[in-house]
């Protein structure tokens, strides 16, 4: 065990020392081209393309990436861009990942590049906005991709640039986003040993990361519960099976599994309901109800549980109700899961770059991301980057995916910074 000790520690020490001698270089190219990457990201910004309609935004990567001598793959899961850097020294490979789909939500910001796109979601017509800062992700990993593409004497094995539509979920009826592009061997010739990923946190001050070993966000999954009753008219409730009635014991029930029968000492865990449609007018007890929410998880074993309690639940109450229940729950995207000892090696990467004081371990959070998929098949660390303003408080900070959702671009050159780094120190140990 004393020796595995000392040959980890060697590997961190040489690992720290190559890194060291490449900072100066990507510190000086990225510190170069930083308003560049602020120039990109408000091109994107201002021309937003929901999921898998990214047509115009893959042309505008591939384009740059062809400019800078990179090879280039088009058309991967419907709209993605990947792009392959070969070094001149043989080694291993890693990934780098940005993805680059944009909200269907009306942007209220006052920005000379503010977006006045229009388009249609689920048959609606709505704005189309960068409400989740996925434009500054494109706009880094692009910076990182120039920065590299410079250093492609120093760098020992090959560099894969994933750059991935559909982050938000495919439109219905539809495949899309990173499980797509695993499907389709986007880790695969050259193999991928490694991937790394980050996400602009607008509450997070600029110049800051966070992270976590393990499980960083949660499992997402969606359920639908139709309940079926007996239609009446509203004055006569006793000729009826009311399925509302019934719908309304379901979810008192489900809000049990969390508080009454998960271990939340564990991890935590949500049940939540965000659309119930029933009836047409006042005076009509419908035939059916509809209930539509999301549950996220934290561990593989408390989903199964949640899962399985639901199943039973639900039909038992909505029976005790005279009414029927059937539920479906989707596969949804896995947990987020940070290697454990990728972490351990790449965190004085981390702290080397934006120094010690500005890189914190976090508690996980209950939002879900697809670069889980990712993280199925190869290890992976995924990091927040700060880009809240110093001045904003984080209470007054817009949230992701609102119409006010703003970012202090002071902080995109930190991005470019640690994905190079965290490629080259991965790399050469």
């Amino acid at each position: 065990m004393k020796y595995a000790i000392i040959f980890c520690f060697s590997l961190l020490t040489i690992g720290s020392a190559f890194g060291q001698k490449n900072d100066e270089k990507i510190n000086k190219l990225s510190d170069k081209i930083e308003q560049k990457v602020i120039e990109w990201r408000r091109h994107v910004h201002q021309n937003p393309e929901l999921s898998n309609r990214e047509f115009e935004t893959a042309k505008y990567i591939e384009t740059h990436l062809r400019n800078i001598g990179i090879s280039v793959q088009t058309g991967v899961a419907k709209t993605g861009v990947v792009g392959i850097l070969k070094g001149k020294k043989p080694g291993k490979v890693v990934a780098l990942r940005a993805d680059i789909d944009a909200l269907p939500v009306t942007e209220r910001n006052d920005l000379p590049f503010k977006s006045n796109v229009r388009s249609t979601y689920n048959g609606k017509e709505t704005g189309v906005m960068h409400a989740c800062g996925h434009d500054s992700h494109v706009a880094i990993l692009m910076g990182v991709a120039e920065v590299l593409s410079q250093m492609k004497n120093d760098i020992h094995g090959t560099i894969k640039f994933i750059f991935q539509p559909a982050e938000e979920g495919a439109p219905k009826g539809e495949e899309g986003g990173a499980e797509l592009m695993v499907k389709e061997g986007v880790l695969k010739n050259p193999d991928v040993d490694a991937i790394f990923g980050l996400h602009i946190a607008a509450g997070l001050d600029a110049g800051k990361i966070t992270y976590k070993p393990g499980g960083i966000m949660a499992a997402s999954q969606s359920y639908q519960i139709d309940v079926m009753g007996k239609q009446a008219h509203g004055s006569r409730p006793w000729a009826s099976v009311d399925p509302i009635v019934a719908s309304a014991q379901i979810i008192n029930g489900l809000q049990t599994i969390i508080s009454r029968e998960s271990e939340l000492t564990k991890e935590g865990a949500v049940i939540t309901v965000g659309m119930i449609n029933a009836g047409i007018r006042s005076n009509i007890i419908p035939e059916k109800a509809t209930i539509v929410g999301t549950i996220r998880t934290l561990d593989y074993g408390m989903q199964d549980f949640i899962n399985k309690r639901m199943k039973e639940m639900v039909p038992d109450i909505a029976k005790a109700f005279r009414a029927e229940a059937s539920i479906e729950i989707d596969k949804g995207y896995p947990i987020t899961f940070n290697h454990i000892e990728l972490t351990s090696q790449m965190l004085p990467t981390l702290q080397r770059i934006a120094l010690k004081e500005n890189v914190i371990e976090v508690d996980a959070i209950t939002g879900a991301e697809d670069f889980s998929f990712f993280q199925q098949k190869v290890p992976g660390l995924y990091f927040f980057l700060g880009g809240k303003p110093l001045d904003l408080s984080p209470e007054k900070a817009a949230g992701h995916h609102t119409p006010d959702f703003i970012l202090d671009e002071s902080g995109f050159v930190l991005g470019v910074k640690t994905l190079s780094a965290l490629a080259l120190d991965y790399l050469e140990m």
